[in-house]
C-alpha cells in the first residue's frame, strides 16, 4: 500500500529532494521559500474561473470544474516535470493554507510511490515563521556598519571583504536596488525589485547563514530601499552599530560612479525623467542646469554637481540622524587594488593576514 503523505509545520529542519510551491505564479511571484519552484496546479486564470463559479453559481459546479483542471494540470506535471524522477525521490509540497491544491498533488505523487511531505497551514505557516525569526534573528548579530559619501565604493569594498571571509550582508543586493534616486538596477531595461515579502524571505535566508559569534559587515543604507522596508529590529540594530567612515576624494567618487551606471549615461531620457522627482526640492532653474550638462555630454561636471548639491547633503544629514556612533575614518586615495589590500589590511587584519 503506498505511503500516506506526511505532514510538517517546521520544513526547514530536513532536507527535500525539490521544494515545490503549486499555487499560481502570480502568488508565487509575490513570496515562496527560497529554492523552491513553482508547478500551479491551477494558474491564474483557472484560479479566476473556478473562484467565480463558486460565488456566482455555485460551489459543487466549482468544484468539478476545478477537479478537472487540476487533474489536467497534474498530468501535465507528471508527463513533464516528474517524468524522470527515481523511486528515492522526496519533494514538500505547499499552497496557500495547506488544502486542496497541495493536497491534490500530494495523493498523486504518493499513490505513484514516491515519499511526500506537505507543509501544514501551507505558505501562511512560512509566512508566519518568517516574521517570527526576522523578528528575533536580526538582534542576534553585533553589526559593523561601513559609511561614507555617495561615490565611495561602500558596496565594492564589501564584496572584497567577503572574499577575505568576513560576514557581509548585502542589503542592497537582496533588494535588487543601490538605495538611491538613481539606485534602480538595470539589466538593459530597469529589473524590478522583489516584493516586500520576498525581499523578507531573502534576508531570512542571508541572515540564517551567518555566526551569531561572528560581526555582520553591512553598509550604511536607510530603512528604505527602493519600494522595500527593512525589518524594524534590523534597522533599530543597525542605528545602534558602530561605523567605520571610509573617505574617497571626489574626482575619484566621480569616476567610480560613472563606471557603476553606465546605463543612465546611454538613457539620458530615463535619466532626466528620473531627476524630475527633484524638482520640488530644487527648483526648476537647477534642474535646467543638470539637463544642460547632460545634452552636452558633460558628465563628469554632471555627477560632481549631483554629489554636491544633492547627494553629500542628503547623507551628511542621514548620518547625523541616524549613524551617530563613528568610531573609525579611514582615508584612501583611490580604489585600485593596493589601495584597497591596505584598507582590508586595517578593516579585517586577522582574516587578511589569514589569507595570505
Amino acid at each position: 500500500m503506498p505511503p500516506l503523505p506526511r505532514y510538517t509545520q517546521q520544513p526547514w529542519t530536513e532536507t527535500y529532494s525539490e521544494i515545490i510551491d503549486v499555487r499560481s505564479s502570480s502568488e508565487f511571484a509575490e513570496d515562496h521559500i527560497p529554492g523552491a519552484i513553482n508547478l500551479p496546479v491551477l494558474d491564474d486564470e483557472e484560479r479566476a474561473q473556478v473562484g467565480t463559479i463558486y460565488k456566482q453559481v455555485c460551489p459543487f459546479t466549482a468544484r468539478k470544474i476545478g477537479a478537472a483542471l487540476v487533474s489536467k494540470n497534474i498530468s501535465q506535471h507528471l508527463t513533464q516535470h516528474f517524468a524522470e524522477k527515481q523511486k528515492d525521490y522526496h519533494p514538500l509540497l505547499y499552497c496557500w493554507r495547506g488544502g486542496q491544491r497541495s493536497n491534490s498533488m500530494a495523493l498523486v505523487l504518493t499513490q505513484i510511490g514516491w515519499r511526500v511531505t506537505l507543509l501544514e497551514g501551507g505558505y501562511k505557516t512560512y509566512r508566519a515563521y518568517v516574521r517570527n525569526q526576522l523578528e528575533h534573528l536580526s538582534e542576534k548579530f553585533t553589526y559593523q556598519i561601513l559609511c561614507g559619501l555617495t561615490g565611495s565604493g561602500k558596496t565594492h569594498i564589501l564584496h572584497q571583504m567577503r572574499q577575505y571571509g568576513a560576514q557581509v550582508l548585502d542589503l542592497e543586493a537582496l533588494a535588487n536596488h543601490r538605495g538611491s534616486l538613481l539606485g534602480e538596477e538595470w539589466e538593459g531595461k530597469p529589473s524590478p525589485q522583489p516584493s516586500q515579502k520576498y525581499f523578507e524571505s531573502l534576508l531570512l535566508q542571508q541572515l540564517q547563514s551567518f555566526n551569531p559569534a561572528e560581526t555582520v559587515w553591512l553598509e550604511s543604507e536607510s530603512n528604505k530601499i527602493g519600494q522595500v522596508y527593512l525589518p524594524p529590529s534590523l534597522w533599530e540594530k543597525m542605528k545602534q552599530a558602530s561605523c567605520v567612515e571610509i573617505h574617497l576624494p571626489i574626482t575619484q567618487r566621480v569616476q567610480f560612479l560613472l563606471q557603476e551606471y553606465p546605463h543612465l549615461t546611454t538613457h539620458p531620457d530615463i535619466l532626466k525623467a528620473k531627476l524630475e522627482k527633484l524638482k520640488s526640492r530644487y527648483g526648476k532653474e537647477k534642474l535646467s542646469e543638470w539637463y544642460q550638462l547632460i545634452d552636452a555630454g558633460k558628465w563628469e561636471f554632471f555627477v560632481q554637481d549631483m554629489l554636491q548639491f544633492h547627494y553629500d547633503p542628503t547623507y551628511s544629514k542621514s548620518m547625523k540622524r541616524d549613524f551617530t556612533k563613528v568610531e573609525r575614518s579611514l582615508s584612501i586615495p583611490d580604489l585600485s587594488n593596493t589601495s584597497l589590500d591596505t584598507l582590508l589590511d586595517s578593516l579585517l587584519p586577522n582574516q587578511v593576514t589569514a589569507n595570505l
